[in-house]
């Protein structure tokens, strides 16, 4: 079975939702409505069987719309949503969604918030520890600069399960590891830290990127958390500014062209449904 562990939806017709992310010239291409009949035909193309959405807004509401979408489409596996890890009510919050068996994991979009040390405020800690408590994985999502942080919450909440979005972002394009690649490394010495094998093709050149840029990325990856811990995610429809949905899942199984089969296969499917306990 394959999983795309990491796509969104979206709905620009909601206006409880913030999109104004999306209208600046360089994103026009994804200013628009994405739903799950958009994504269907990409992810059959594709053979990809099943998807994990994860979140883009900071509000639970858009949590309840999709857990919705979620019930009518049996290909949408999971839904990591969103609670306010700095909140008095997260527990609350989260002892709303906890027991749908499509709700399986918490993210918040770390890499936009003014204080780099966002996910290490006490008040912060405190929600990580609410999802630690009732084994709620966290999606990690940050930029280069906050990688460092990897480490630290990952020692805090060992009983925790955290992954990394998009690599943490490094900066492919201009072929760049240094200020990136020690905490990858460091973070990945934690077994309780994955990698998603996402978001890359819009960190290189998106007019003139190839799988081959990717490549030393990949292997970073597959060299250091192993073929267990990581797992492939198209990032779709952010992805349409580089690439379609295909060229992101052959670009992939290309750069791992050296691997044996049931590696490949934890990578594409297994270890998604392992981490968020999909039932599939």
């Amino acid at each position: 079975m394959i999983v795309d562990s990491h796509h969104h939806f979206w709905d620009r017709s909601l206006h409880q939702f913030d999109y104004s992310w999306q209208e600046s010239d360089d994103l026009k291409k994804i200013c628009k409505t994405f739903l799950p009949e958009h994504l269907k035909p990409r992810i059959d193309a594709a053979g990809v069987d099943k998807t994990v959405f994860v979140q883009t807004q900071h509000n639970v509401e858009e949590n309840r719309w999709v857990l919705d979408l979620a019930e009518h489409e049996d290909w949408i596996a999971g839904v990591v949503g969103w609670v306010d890890l700095a909140s008095p009510n997260c527990e609350s919050q989260i002892e709303e969604f906890k027991d749908h068996p499509k709700f399986v994991g918490v993210r918040h979009v770390v890499q936009d918030e003014p204080d780099d040390d966002f996910i290490i405020r006490s008040d912060v800690q405190r929600g990580l520890r609410v999802l630690e408590k009732h084994g709620i994985p966290f999606d990690l999502l940050f930029f280069v600069k906050h990688l460092k942080h990897a480490v630290t919450v990952a020692s805090n909440f060992p009983d925790a399960k955290f992954v990394i979005n998009h690599l943490a972002k490094p900066v492919i394009k201009d072929a760049v590891t240094k200020g990136w690649i020690e905490h990858f490394i460091a973070a990945a010495k934690h077994e309780n830290v994955w990698c998603k094998l996402s978001g890359m093709v819009t960190e290189a050149d998106w007019k003139d990127w190839t799988p081959a840029d990717l490549r030393p990325y990949v292997e970073t990856a597959l060299d250091h958390f192993g073929p267990e811990r990581c797992m492939f995610g198209s990032d779709w429809p952010v992805c349409e500014l580089a690439a379609s949905y295909e060229e992101v899942f052959d670009a992939l199984t290309h750069c791992m062209g050296g691997l044996s089969q049931p590696e490949r296969a934890k990578i594409l499917g297994q270890n998604a449904i392992d981490f968020y306990q999909l039932k599939v």
